[in-house]
């Protein structure tokens, strides 16, 4: 690890994740975050159009190279929080990286619109998007687990993508994985003992092995190539782990990298932390390596 994301850690270890343990209101923990998502860099070139697709608002970005793609990148957030704000930075990088064309959704968030919304906000977004580009998924954190219901959702349709990428991802709302525990410590950001309300915040009543909303238990035919980058210190660790066998179990070509010590997301601090910058160069890789070659899912 580079002193850069051992500072990193130290500093969300002693401040935000107490801040985050104790936190009530969901509309604070907004404003923290829109707040503290000033910090990320956007990158210069690419074009910003805000549009709204299939009814939901959204942030169109477009590099300044040819397109070779569209990009569907779903936020996370814990389905409470986050924006197209908070994600933009991010989003402006891929597009310059990756040379894609860029679609952030702004779905609606929990408690105030719980599950199904977010899911059928992002379905909606997938479904008007034209098919005139291979179509990438991407999401972190709740928004990862969004990316991989979405991708089930699309395989079901027999509409798969060319491939998707999950970073972080919360993919079991059932709790059931033992990183949970067992990373509760060495996990940087992310209160253990908050995960349980913040899901039924989001789930509001509705079951904890739905597909839509916990991809762990969703089918795949027909699956495309999907990569899954996560930290193994993370509490979501497992959730990352299990997922990469449910795909791999039902034929999917999957790409699983774990990083040691690395804060949830560090993908986010591009430009700030070497590993950032190498992890998003491996999703680069990926990304061409599924472009380069034909596509098989259709």
């Amino acid at each position: 690890m580079s002193r850069r994301v051992t500072a990193l850690a130290t500093i969300l270890r002693l401040f935000e994740k107490p801040k985050l343990a104790r936190i009530q209101s969901v509309p604070h923990q907004r404003r923290r975050f829109e707040f503290q998502s000033r910090l990320f860099r956007p990158t210069k070139g690419p074009v910003d159009r805000p549009e709204e697709i299939g009814g939901i608002a959204c942030l169109r970005i477009l590099p300044q190279t040819p397109t070779r793609a569209r990009l569907l990148y779903i936020h996370g957030g814990a389905y409470i929080m986050g924006s197209i704000r908070t994600h933009r930075a991010l989003a402006r990088h891929l597009a310059a990286q990756l040379q894609v064309e860029v679609v952030l959704p702004d779905y609606r968030l929990a408690p105030e619109h719980p599950f199904p919304a977010a899911f059928e906000d992002v379905l909606a977004v997938a479904e008007a998007l034209p098919n005139d580009l291979p179509l990438l998924l991407m999401g972190d954190s709740a928004g990862g687990g969004l990316c991989l219901s979405l991708l089930s959702a699309l395989c079901l349709a027999d509409k798969p993508p060319h491939a998707a990428v999950a970073l972080s991802p919360w993919t079991d709302l059932d709790l059931a994985g033992e990183s949970l525990t067992t990373n509760a410590e060495t996990e940087a950001m992310l209160p253990a003992s908050r995960i349980g309300e913040v899901r039924d915040w989001y789930l509001g009543g509705a079951a904890k092995d739905d597909p839509k909303a916990s991809p762990l238990y969703a089918d795949f035919p027909n699956c495309p190539p999907v990569l899954i980058q996560y930290s193994e210190s993370e509490i979501l660790a497992d959730d990352a782990r299990r997922m990469a066998m449910r795909l791999t179990e039902q034929g999917a070509e999957v790409a699983l990298q774990g990083w040691p010590g690395m804060v949830h997301v560090w993908q986010l601090f591009h430009g700030m932390l070497p590993e950032a910058d190498a992890a998003l160069d491996r999703v680069a890789e990926f990304v061409a390596a599924q472009l380069g070659r034909p596509d098989t899912t259709r």
